[in-house]
């Protein structure tokens, strides 16, 4: 999938299989968290490149927890557009 950008700048938001708690926010440099009723958590905000997205993918797989989907969003509007992935390595 492209967007038609290829520094991987632009807003993200990353599901996650199961709950971090808030104190995790910190170490996401900015993201935040939130945690949904189904039993996932969103990490959201700003990427500014690739190797920032990346940087943040590998903070997450070291959680432990399993990656449900990664969405790049327009700054006012929702996730629509999901990448699988396995796309990303």
């Amino acid at each position: 999938m492209s967007n038609g950008s290829t520094d991987g700048a632009g807003r993200y938001e990353i599901r996650v299989k199961g709950h971090l708690d808030a104190r995790w926010a910190a170490w996401f440099d900015g993201m935040s968290l939130t945690r949904e009723s189904d039993g996932t958590t969103n990490v959201h905000g700003p990427v500014v490149d690739q190797a920032a997205l990346h940087g943040l993918l590998q903070k997450l797989r070291d959680t432990g927890l399993p990656l449900m989907s990664v969405t790049q969003v327009e700054a006012d509007q929702p996730a629509d557009r999901p990448i699988d992935p396995r796309q990303l390595f």
